[in-house]
C-alpha cells in the first residue's frame, strides 16, 4: 500500500485536536509537513506559507486546508495546480461562488477536492438528514452559543479585531 503524505496548512486548534489524531490513527496516511505562520510540531518540516511548502517542502500528495475561509480559495487553487489533493475544512470557502471554479480545477487536474466538517459522520447527522428530507423548511434561526475564545485561546479574535459577545453586532448574528 502506498502511503498518502499529507501536509496541514493552518495549524490551529481544529488541526491539532482533530486532524493530527485522525491522520495518526489512519493506516496508509502520514503527516508530512506543516505550513503555518504561528505553529509547528517538533521533528516535522515546517513552512510559513503554503507557497513555501509547495516550493521547498518534502513531497506531499495532499493538503488539509485548516486556514480561515477567506484565504482557502487561493490556497486550494495553488495546491490543485501543483497536483495535490485538497481537503477543505468547514466552511469550504468565504462564499459558495468560490467552489465551482475549484471543482472544475480539481476535475481537470484529476485530483480530489473534499469539503469536510469534523462532525460530518457523527451519529445524529444521518437521522437529521432524513428528517430534513421529509420536511419543508420555511425559516431558520441560529443562536450561536460557541465561544470563539475556546477554539482560539491564543488570539484576541480573528484577524486584528477582538471578538466578544458584547461586541458582536446583531447584524452579524446568523439568521436565515
Amino acid at each position: 500500500m502506498t502511503t498518502l503524505r499529507v501536509a496541514i496548512v493552518g495549524f490551529g486548534k481544529i488541526a491539532r485536536d482533530q486532524h493530527v489524531p485522525a491522520i495518526a490513527a489512519t493506516d496508509g496516511v502520514m503527516l508530512a509537513a506543516i505550513a503555518s505562520r504561528h505553529a509547528s510540531l517538533p521533528d516535522l518540516p515546517h513552512f510559513s506559507t503554503l507557497e513555501e511548502l509547495l516550493r521547498d517542502g518534502p513531497p506531499v500528495d495532499a493538503v488539509a486546508l485548516c486556514t480561515p475561509p477567506q484565504v482557502r480559495r487561493a490556497q486550494a487553487a495553488a495546491a490543485l495546480a501543483a497536483g495535490k489533493h485538497v481537503m477543505l475544512e468547514k466552511p469550504p470557502g468565504a462564499s459558495v461562488s468560490e467552489l465551482d471554479p475549484l471543482i472544475a480545477l480539481a476535475a481537470r487536474a484529476g485530483r480530489t477536492l473534499f469539503a469536510t466538517w469534523h462532525s460530518r459522520f457523527a451519529p445524529a447527522v444521518e437521522p437529521a438528514r432524513r428528517w430534513l428530507a421529509q420536511h419543508r423548511i420555511s425559516s431558520v434561526s441560529i443562536s450561536w452559543k460557541e465561544d470563539v475564545r475556546v477554539w482560539h485561546p491564543d488570539r484576541a479574535g480573528f484577524g486584528n479585531r477582538a471578538v466578544s459577545a458584547s461586541s458582536t453586532p446583531a447584524s452579524t448574528r446568523s439568521r436565515f
